[in-house]
């Protein structure tokens, strides 16, 4: 009785798996807005119990929906970014981040306007995820017909209110078959009205946030600067020179606002200038550029290099001549030049941390190195304005000392830290594995112990004068710095290190994704491993390459499980983590198959060569993912993941193919099935 229930749950399993599922159906229209902008409309059906994930969704989960619009220079551009209907939020506990999805339905529009007017379609491409019991990963290439556009006809539209809804929809082809898969992979809580929300006010509030941190950030920068030796003495000269030179108090304050206002005005051309140059979008593209990360890397070593003492970075002499001899002037002239005079004196110390702030705005975009030039020089500029206006204040302030180049070493460790989170923006868009989160977290751990050791005053750097006693502030710090080294630590071993969240790399990311000692504590780092393979889930041996995997199965004369994955599947994750970490499974999975983990989401670009349009779709193959997900269409008429196929030596199937299977009983049976059968 137990042999035919198996077998008719097997039987069951092909009939769901043996098909092309396409849980989302895609209705497209324009909308005409005047006589050359148009509003593309995606409306998505979303079958019951299939989730689709917002653009917004955060990294770490499941992919975000992306969308690319074809051929636009010369012909049209993008007016604002695309506008998504209202998702729902919940937290992922496998992958612990919240995600942003849809269930039903979905809308997508985009505002676009036409400078060819002899243009008379927009092609979009779009790449989304949908989940259930399993994931799929689809492209799909939408074509957007456009009326002609009359050039004698626009004063006539555009002085009309109306909106004209023209050209009809247009529907992918799908399957009537539906099939219900099981419950539901996000456990959805209840959902309250705040936090249903669209889209455009996210990100309208993410990015007020966005600014607002990187006001607040820079502020901090620019009151570091203040305490560097090379600005801080410069308080109480330029004090001097405002309370000596002018005639009454009235005029002294007046001036020692116009100083600070110069001040602020020089550092926010600064900033508009890196953003005019760049542009705004460039910038925020630029910013998953691996290059563009590099090169922001070996800057920043080279700034933290500077206040480690290594050498100074300074601007020409000359140039600090000249401006001296302008601000002799007098007048609003001449404070407008001592401003500048300041900024070029004291650039060997402000100018790596204006360079990191600069580097760190514009990884944002936008008009982020403006808003961080702002409150950079509005730190920087206010104590001068202050002390000017009430030079009583003079007396509070700490006498320059050794201490100043203590602040100046520790920005010098701070920024050599930030740096490698920009060599690791690089390794994760490459996806070279050079500098996985073990590695990432050594390293800071290194540079945070070096730093906990000089403030406990057990390294000296070359600029630091004799140190004869430690002082409170100082203890205190090395204190803080220690213990946050401590914190770091835990996190070799797998610890989620959430006060740094969104620094090092992901979980995912690393030698031993599951932790030592946690779910993992079955990996054997000491494995020696086979050519082209790498120590997948549980420590098992795996292959990412089909032909590589299968080579290496008849060598051992193994069978072959086939697994059909994917990067951000959820399903499959849980199978590694509940079910494949049963002993009794771990132990076949191990010693009696030889695994090929096939990704199917993966979006590295294949060698030109090895790019090719798919027989079966008629979709061009250009990326790792492309070629799997196509292997597994072609051959098994499913795109859905997790998919587990036990292969023998020449790559003929053994038992019947299948999906999510939660119940260990019943995967460790039908994977015992298929090694029955290859031993026979």
């Amino acid at each position: 009785m137990k042999k035919i229930f198996l077998f008719a749950s097997l039987l069951l399993s092909l009939v769901i798996h043996a098909q092309i599922l396409d849980p989302v159906q895609w209705k497209t229209s324009v909308k005409q807005l005047s006589n050359n902008e148009f509003e593309l409309v995606m409306n998505a059906t979303i079958d019951n119990e299939w989730h689709m994930y917002s653009q917004f969704t955060p990294e770490g989960g499941v992919l975000p929906t992306e969308f690319t619009y074809k051929n636009q220079k010369g012909n049209y551009s993008l007016v604002g970014k695309t506008v998504e209907s209202p998702y729902k939020k919940v937290f992922n506990d496998i992958f612990e981040v919240d995600e942003y999805f849809f269930a039903h339905n979905a809308t997508f529009t985009q505002k676009v306007k036409v400078t060819n007017t002899s243009l008379k379609e927009i092609k979009v491409d779009l790449f989304y995820q949908v989940c259930k019991e399993q994931c799929i990963t689809q492209d799909k290439s939408f074509t957007f017909k456009l009326p002609v556009i009359k050039s004698e006809a626009v004063k006539e539209l555009a002085s009309t209110e109306n909106v004209t809804e023209v050209v009809t929809s247009v529907m992918d082809t799908v399957s009537e078959e539906k099939i219900v898969l099981g419950t539901d992979t996000i456990t959805e809580k209840e959902i309250t009205k705040d936090e249903v929300v669209t889209a455009e006010h996210v990100e309208q509030k993410a990015e007020e946030r966005s600014f607002l941190s990187i006001f607040i950030f820079a502020f901090l920068g620019g009151f570091a600067a203040l305490l560097t030796p090379c600005v801080f003495p410069m308080i109480p000269m330029t004090v001097s020179f405002f309370t000596k030179q002018s005639k009454t108090k009235a005029e002294g304050k007046k001036n020692a606002i116009i100083y600070g206002v110069s001040i602020i005005l020089i550092y926010v051309l600064l900033g508009s200038l890196v953003t005019g140059i760049f542009g705004a979008d460039s910038l925020n593209a630029l910013s998953t550029n691996v290059w563009f990360n590099i090169i922001f890397f070996i800057i920043l070593v080279v700034f933290a290099s500077s206040f480690l003492g290594a050498f100074e970075i300074v601007l020409p002499n000359s140039w600090a001549n000249k401006v001296d001899r302008q601000a002799d002037r007098g007048g609003i002239i001449g404070i407008l030049f001592m401003a500048l005079a300041l900024a070029i004196v004291s650039f060997s110390c402000t100018g790596p941390i204006v360079g990191t702030l600069l580097v760190e705005a514009a990884s944002k975009g936008g008009i982020a190195p403006i808003i961080g030039m702002l409150g950079f020089s509005s730190a920087l500029a206010l104590p001068f304005m202050l002390f000017a206006m009430f030079p009583g204040w003079m007396n509070s302030l700490p006498k320059s000392g050794g201490w100043l180049n203590t602040v100046k070493v520790s920005l010098g460790f701070l920024e050599l830290a930030l740096a490698f989170k920009f060599l690791s923006n690089a390794d994760l868009v490459s996806q070279s594995h050079w500098l996985e989160r073990e590695l990432f977290l050594a390293i800071w751990i290194a540079i945070f112990g070096a730093w906990a050791v000089y403030l406990f005053g057990k390294l000296t750097l070359p600029h630091d004068s004799p140190l004869t006693h430690l002082s409170v502030g100082r203890i205190y710090m090395a204190i803080l710095v220690t213990i946050f080294t401590v914190y770091l630590i835990p996190g070799l071993w797998g610890a989620p290190l959430k006060l740094i969240s969104g620094f090092p790399p992901p979980m995912t990311y690393s030698e031993s994704p599951y932790g030592i000692g946690g779910n993992g504590s079955s990996v054997q780092t000491n494995v020696e491993l086979p050519e082209h393979a790498h120590l997948g889930p549980q420590g098992i041996i795996a292959f990412e390459d089909y032909e590589e995997g299968l080579a290496y199965a008849k060598k051992v004369n193994k069978p072959a499980l086939v697994d059909f994955t994917g990067d951000a599947c959820v399903n499959c994750r849980k199978m590694e983590e509940n079910v494949w970490s049963k002993p009794e499974i771990l132990n076949i999975l191990k010693n009696e198959v030889v695994l090929i983990s096939l990704v199917c989401d993966r979006r590295i670009e294949l060698p030109k060569e090895e790019q090719y349009v798919s027989k079966e779709t008629g979709k061009e193959i250009k990326t790792i993912g492309n070629k799997w997900s196509d292997f597994q269409i072609t051959r098994y008429k499913s795109n859905a993941q997790p998919l587990y196929i036990i292969q023998d030596t020449e790559g003929k199937d053994l038992n019947i193919p299948v999906g999510y299977t939660p119940d260990a009983e019943e995967y460790k049976a039908w994977l015992e099935s298929g090694i029955n059968k290859f031993k026979k």
